[in-house]
């Protein structure tokens, strides 16, 4: 578990407890707020840091961060700044103006991305980015998070051949 990160998470109240229903449309009696937290300055660089350390540990090598928006971008910003890797932003769906780019940034064939989100539960969002981003040719080989729910997400990834990496779960942000 990492400490620093649920003391950080807990400290600016991402941590919330009531009647929640999650992205993923299932319910819980508990919600973490990532954006509260990616949106206060040391938290998000406490995250990146970690992010940053876990990812040397582990060995990871990548040319792109991505991030799915809007939720994981700011996350893929601070890694990219801590890490002087580039990143890309993957849309959800087209803008109906502009370029109508699902990637935003520049990614060419065979670029290996380290795909970065905020809290997975079922996976759908970011698998769904997976999909986009490999079929526009690049690499994704993991999926790093700030909070595995411990719901599905990571046997989902696990099925498309990706890996979850988390800096913390569920079972650690609820330990008292």
């Amino acid at each position: 578990m990492n400490d620093r990160v649920k003391n950080a998470l807990v400290s600016c109240n991402a941590l919330a407890y009531g009647d929640f229903t999650l992205a993923s449309g299932k319910k819980s009696e508990y919600y973490i707020d990532i954006k509260k937290a990616s949106t206060d300055p040391y938290v998000l660089e406490t995250i990146a840091d970690e992010m940053a350390k876990s990812i040397a540990a582990a060995g990871l090598k990548f040319d792109l961060i991505g991030g799915v928006a809007l939720g994981s971008v700011p996350l893929a910003v601070a890694l990219s700044l801590r890490t002087k890797i580039p990143y890309i932003m993957v849309r959800k769906e087209k803008k109906d103006h502009g370029t109508q780019k699902l990637i935003e940034g520049t990614m060419t064939e065979g670029s290996k991305i380290l795909m970065v989100e905020d809290v997975v539960t079922s996976a759908g969002s970011v698998s769904t980015a997976v999909d986009v981003v490999r079929n526009a040719g690049g690499i994704i080989e993991n999926v790093f998070c700030v909070v595995d729910r411990q719901s599905g997400g990571s046997e989902l990834l696990r099925e498309k051949g990706v890996e979850l990496l988390s800096l913390i779960t569920a079972e650690d942000v609820l330990k008292r």
